[in-house]
């Protein structure tokens, strides 16, 4: 165990049977190790750093109660500061998609669209391999969003036929893109 380790441990315990300059004392040595912490994994945003540390620090008063004595208190402090760390990254990352610029939303819009067109082509030359009993059901159902019993309906089959044919015919196409990639 460590000299700091030791010095910590020491001055939690003291602290939780009410010495309050112990806890004060605690507080000051653990403010030094997690400001630095925290600064070696914030560099591109030191502003938060001694936000993040006041939250730690409020978590760790919080949660003293629960520290195990039979475990190091190190890996426990450890702990509950990576766990502010990430739920700060978290809040952060939601923070610049909502900022995000759609500078360049056009020529994203129309990826999207010549994607959407090209798997539209591949689908359809894809289902014209089908035999029309297999394609048939497959459109209907799979593709029209129709019932089994609509599609039965529309493709004069059973309802039995047509779960065979989308059952059979993805089965088909599966097995074609398979022998192909």
């Amino acid at each position: 165990m460590s000299d700091y380790e030791e010095r910590l441990r020491g001055l939690l315990e003291r602290a939780l049977q009410g010495d309050e300059a112990a806890y004060r004392e605690f507080l000051q040595a653990l403010v030094v190790r997690l400001r630095a912490f925290l600064r070696r994994r914030l560099t591109r945003a030191p502003d938060e750093v001694e936000d993040l540390l006041q939250e730690t620090l409020l978590a760790v008063h919080n949660q003293r109660h629960t520290y195990d004595r039979s475990q190091p208190l190190t890996a426990w402090l450890h702990a509950i500061a990576k766990y502010k760390l990430i739920d700060c990254l978290r809040r952060r990352a939601r923070r610049e998609l909502l900022h995000e610029p759609l500078d360049d939303a056009p020529a994203l819009l129309a990826a999207e669209d010549r994607d959407a067109s090209d798997a539209r082509r591949d689908l359809t030359k894809l289902l014209q391999a089908l035999p029309p009993r297999h394609r048939g059901p497959i459109e209907c159902v799979k593709l029209q969003g129709l019932s089994v019993a609509e599609a039965a309906q529309r493709l004069d089959m059973s309802e039995s036929a047509v779960k065979i044919g989308v059952h059979r015919g993805l089965k088909a196409l599966a097995a074609k893109i398979r022998d192909e990639g």
